[in-house]
């Protein structure tokens, strides 16, 4: 972690999570005890006891006032978190500590809080670097609009529309048409996620490397392929006048796609800096989360 001494740790809880209270209030009174000024997001500020000397700020004013940012909750808060601090351009770590089953990003359990916050404090703490994405949506009658996702970037159908049709470029190489339900762009991180679900390879996050996987494809044989981080994925929705179709990042936000849209995703500038705790590895939280160790 960075040398710079942390004076200002943001502090952000999942949306009304009222289990989460007194934690906020032990976690004030810990790091005020240690002279580090506690920057609360508002919502999270909502749910402790009123005080006129706390410090409260919105995500984005929030992260470019603190050196890092603490996450109770579970995978989605973090994840929201993320695209804030990647669009704010600060290379601030993120501590998530999980309320409820382990979480594939949110590792550190209440238990460890503590041990995993003095850690961070002290520059000791393990820190990843995950890949993060940056999609462009092109549209002819417009500007182009940019998203960071940590996950993935998902272009699929409308809920009753029928299967969309879209050509799918890694550079400037036509790779496959694909007509489906959808099609996921996935980092390594994000490969525990949707991209789980629908078919796709689980890949180690220190692996460099992007995954592209169809949702419920017309055709079997289109399927998963791996490419490397490097590359610019470039996809067409092939869209007629009945057709719907959505881009959407990290499941947080997303719009309608119009015929003419093209969406480019290549590696963000910034990755994701994530506080792992020390006490257990990658594959110890698949084993637990995919139920690998029971027989």
């Amino acid at each position: 972690m960075t040398a710079v001494p942390i004076t200002h740790v943001g502090i952000v809880a999942k949306s009304r999570l009222q289990a989460a209270t007194p934690h906020l209030v032990e976690v004030e009174t810990w790091l005020g005890s240690r002279g580090i000024t506690a920057v609360f997001e508002t919502a999270t500020a909502a749910l402790m006891p009123a005080s006129s000397a706390r410090a409260v700020a919105d995500k984005q004013a929030l992260v470019a006032r603190v050196g890092l940012v603490l996450v109770l909750g579970g995978d989605g808060t973090l994840l929201s978190m993320a695209d804030c601090i990647a669009h704010s351009g600060r290379p601030i770590p993120i501590l998530g500590v999980n309320f409820g089953s382990l979480g594939f990003l949110t590792e550190v359990t209440l238990p460890e809080l503590y041990p995993a916050l003095e850690a961070s404090l002290a520059g000791r703490a393990r820190v990843e670097e995950r890949l993060m994405l940056r999609a462009a949506t092109i549209r002819p009658s417009a500007s182009a609009q940019m998203e960071i996702a940590v996950n993935d970037v998902v272009i699929n159908k409308a809920a009753r529309s029928r299967l969309i049709d879209l050509s799918v470029f890694v550079g400037d190489e036509f790779v496959m048409h694909v007509r489906a339900d959808g099609l996921i762009i996935a980092t390594p991180t994000g490969s525990t996620a949707y991209n789980l679900s629908a078919g796709g390879p689980v890949i180690e996050p220190s692996v460099d490397a992007l995954v592209l996987t169809p949702i419920a494809p017309h055709t079997l044989s289109n399927r998963p392929i791996v490419i490397p981080a490097s590359a610019t994925v470039r996809v067409k929705p092939l869209m007629g006048e009945r057709d719907e179709a959505f881009v959407t990042f990290d499941g947080q936000a997303g719009f309608e796609l119009q015929s003419g849209d093209e969406i480019s995703v290549s590696r963000a500038d910034e990755p994701m800096r994530l506080i792992r705790p020390a006490t257990r590895s990658y594959f110890e939280v698949l084993r637990e989360k995919l139920n690998w160790g029971q027989r």
